[in-house]
């Protein structure tokens, strides 16, 4: 596949403050909403989930690892089908497949039906971040991507928090089931701002079976044998088991000496996300300005202070140090994976879907890693293990000194 940054008929990409731009930034605002809300929501309900299926914590828990695993298992598929039969459309089936299954999500009669539906929600949710970054790098101009590229991030953290403060408000007023179903509302809400502001593809033709150019197995050879690229996947790897190693213990941390806080103002923690839907959406000029290898590793960089920086036991420390890694990492996630549709010229879709894998590996390996430091090393351990983790991203980021893109 060639390279679409000028695309048929001499088309370079939609500059930002034009039209098509801004309908562009507003539909991938709300894919990026429908497929965090989504995929997140349900861990708000999680306690009622115990109690409506006599279940354990653990067992209700793999409703989000489900979901989480099915999406990282399905977005090379995703990725090809998208070279195939175009990114719009692929994005707006998997959109639409995962939304349907959100509604039904609410009927589950029992756990084992509730997994099944969370693992299928989570294989068609794939689509959107499997494609995303590539349409972006298509349809918009090169020298605007990364501003683009933060506006669909920026979505992605409004969806994750707004599913969970949706889903948690409802479901404390009727239980789980009307709380999912809420969640499924918001994004069937999202879905359809989307299908009513995409603009039709530009940038990218098609590829038709039997068509000329290498195939789907050639197309992943070629992603990954640039160390760049792999530079950048390790990004979303490393930064994002230290992401979560944060967020999924932090709560435990609060709860327990010296802070001994109430489970309601720790719930609260997770308005920090505003931190990273105000960086996703700032970056992108930064990046105009300074360039992507310096963003990153300043992203990178702030992280780790901010990680250690909890280490302070002051309350008030702890939520300017939250507020800060938050901003950091979503700056960090949103320079590489936008740069990941950059570099990738000969293929974009399966380079973001290595991306997307890697990222939501992360999650989950690295995330579960650190519930290991924290049972055996305490807080402090656990901050010195995601220390390792923003080390670990900044050496892979050496990589990114040659200049491709």
């Amino acid at each position: 596949m060639e390279d679409r940054t000028t695309g048929s008929g001499g088309f370079e990409g939609h500059r930002a403050g034009t039209p098509a731009y801004r309908r562009l930034t507003v539909a991938m605002t709300a894919a990026g909403i429908a497929t965090f809300a989504q995929l997140y929501a349900v861990q708000a309900v999680l306690p009622g989930l115990a109690a409506g299926f006599s279940a354990s914590a653990s067992q209700v828990a793999l409703t989000v690892s489900f979901g989480t695993g099915g999406l990282a298992a399905f977005v090379l598929l995703w990725s090809g089908l998208a070279d195939r039969f175009g990114r719009v459309r692929v994005m707006a089936l998997s959109l639409s497949l995962s939304t349907a299954l959100g509604l039904a999500a609410p009927f589950a009669p029992g756990m084992a039906a509730l997994l099944v539906l969370r693992g299928l929600q989570g294989a068609a949710l794939g689509g959107v971040p499997a494609v995303a970054m590539a349409y972006l790098a298509e349809e918009v101009h090169r020298s605007h991507v990364s501003r683009a590229a933060g506006l669909y991030i920026a979505g992605t953290t409004v969806g994750g928090m707004s599913g969970r403060l949706v889903a948690g408000a409802v479901a404390g007023i009727g239980g789980w089931r009307w709380g999912v179903g809420a969640g499924s509302l918001l994004t069937l809400a999202a879905l359809i701002v989307f299908a009513a502001t995409v603009p039709r593809s530009r940038g990218f033709t098609p590829r038709r079976r039997g068509g000329s150019g290498p195939g789907p197995a050639a197309r992943l050879r070629s992603a990954v044998a640039d160390p760049g690229l792999i530079a950048l996947y390790a990004q979303g790897l490393f930064l994002m088991g230290a992401f979560v190693t944060v967020y999924n213990y932090l709560g435990f941390r609060m709860t327990g000496p010296p802070f001994d806080l109430p489970p309601a103002p720790v719930a609260l923690l997770f308005t920090a996300y505003l931190a990273g839907t105000a960086s996703s959406a700032f970056v992108g000029r930064v990046v105009e300005r300074a360039g992507r290898h310096a963003v990153l590793l300043a992203g990178v960089a702030a992280m780790a202070v901010g990680a250690a920086a909890l280490l302070l036991p002051a309350p008030a420390a702890v939520v300017a140090a939250l507020l800060l890694f938050t901003f950091a990492f979503f700056s960090a996630h949103a320079t590489a994976s936008a740069w990941v549709g950059v570099r990738a010229t000969t293929a974009r879709a399966q380079a973001a879907a290595l991306y997307t894998l890697a990222y939501y590996l992360g999650s989950s390996a690295f995330g579960w890693l650190g519930g290991v430091a924290y049972d055996h090393l305490g807080w402090a351990g656990t901050i010195g293990y995601v220390l390792a983790l923003c080390a670990a991203a900044a050496l892979a980021g050496a990589a990114l000194r040659t200049r491709r893109g």
